[in-house]
């Protein structure tokens, strides 16, 4: 269980994002907020991939006290969950190819008997829209390989049917918070979307501009 947070301190939270460009937009969006407000966020650029993202997460959590930890930025969503430039929000967060494959098919770490793919994440449950577009929840996949195919979307939509978004780094950070009794939230706006990959489709900027938006509501949800 996470750990409880400690009455009458000021709540702190880390923000991990993969590269500078989420960083930086998450970064816009908090200008909005009172000096001391952003005083309790820190941003933290930890790297592409779950391996690297959850060792760059562990080296802060072992510097600095932190209440709660969000891996944040862009991702791909589901078409049939979202479009582009939606606000994707975790409800659990899973490492969608973890395991092991063979003549009968993929076996999860859990299938495997070592341990667990799954970490519940903390829902934003008051966060009901970004500009003017509904926010999305269900479950985000962690992959080490993103999807470009139909084949390997279809894959990922049977296995998991939750499923509303891929990325490559929130089960890292997860897993680096777990290990400090942390709660994780999970969030990234939608800059492609999961099947064949068509780089000339991407809305990068457009779903950098959603980060932006979404920074002082997330931060604010999480922190109260």
């Amino acid at each position: 269980m996470p750990a409880p947070i400690k009455p009458n301190r000021t709540k702190r939270c880390l923000i991990v994002t993969a590269v500078e460009a989420e960083r930086d937009a998450f970064e816009r969006g908090l200008v909005e907020l009172p000096e001391e407000r952003r005083a309790s966020v820190t941003l933290l650029v930890g790297g592409v991939t779950a391996a690297v993202a959850a060792a760059a997460t562990a080296v802060a959590l072992a510097r600095e006290p932190f209440d709660l930890v969000v891996s944040a930025g862009i991702g791909g969503v589901f078409p049939e969950s979202g479009g582009l430039g939606d606000l994707l929000i975790a409800e659990r967060i899973i490492a969608a190819d973890l395991g092991a494959d063979g003549p009968e098919g993929f076996q999860s770490v859990e299938e495997l008997g070592f341990g667990t793919t799954v970490i519940d994440s903390l829902a934003l449950d008051g966060l009901k829209a970004v500009g003017g577009r509904d926010a999305v929840r269900g479950d985000m996949l962690t992959v080490s390989t993103g999807t470009g195919t139909a084949e390997r979307a279809a894959w990922l939509r049977t296995r998991y049917p939750a499923a509303v978004g891929e990325a490559m780094e929130g089960y890292g950070v997860a897993v680096a918070a777990a290990q400090f009794a942390l709660p994780v939230a999970e969030v990234r706006a939608a800059s492609n979307l999961v099947g064949p990959r068509d780089r000339s489709a991407w809305r990068i900027g457009e779903a950098l501009s959603t980060l932006t938006a979404a920074a002082v509501p997330i931060v604010e949800g999480l922190l109260g």
